[in-house]
């Protein structure tokens, strides 16, 4: 069973940065793309950024140039290095991993692309 784990949210103030990690256990993590997805209270979860299993990004408008993600297959591990924090960032991020194993569509905004979930973390920004 895949297991993801998200950490690294938190209070941070406008223009600050924060990384966020998640660790997966339960698949061959390498064989696999990631996603990062943002929700607010109220609102659908929104595509933030994506790595497929080869490595290639893909970014929100909204994020483009502020945030990046990547992934150290070695540990496991996928990151968003979040740089820049707006006042319209603050959410529960969460990862999420492909559904089919050496994915290389592109459409990685779908979050029906993505069979396992974290259970998020917050990200709050002071002005």
């Amino acid at each position: 069973q895949v297991q993801l784990v998200e950490s690294g949210g938190g209070l941070v103030q406008a223009g600050d940065s924060l990384r966020l990690s998640c660790a997966a256990s339960g698949r061959t993590f390498s064989n696999y793309g990631m996603g990062w997805f943002r929700q607010v209270p109220g609102k659908e979860r929104e595509f933030v950024a994506a790595i497929s299993w080869t490595a290639t990004k893909y970014y929100a408008d909204s994020v483009k140039g502020r945030f990046t993600i990547s992934r150290d297959d070695g540990k496991n591990t996928v990151y968003l290095q979040l740089n820049g924090l707006k006042p319209e960032d603050p959410a529960v991020y969460y990862c999420a991993t492909d559904q089919r194993e050496w994915y290389t569509g592109t459409d990685r905004y779908t979050p029906t692309l993505y069979d396992a979930w974290g259970q998020g973390t917050q990200v709050t920004v002071s002005s």
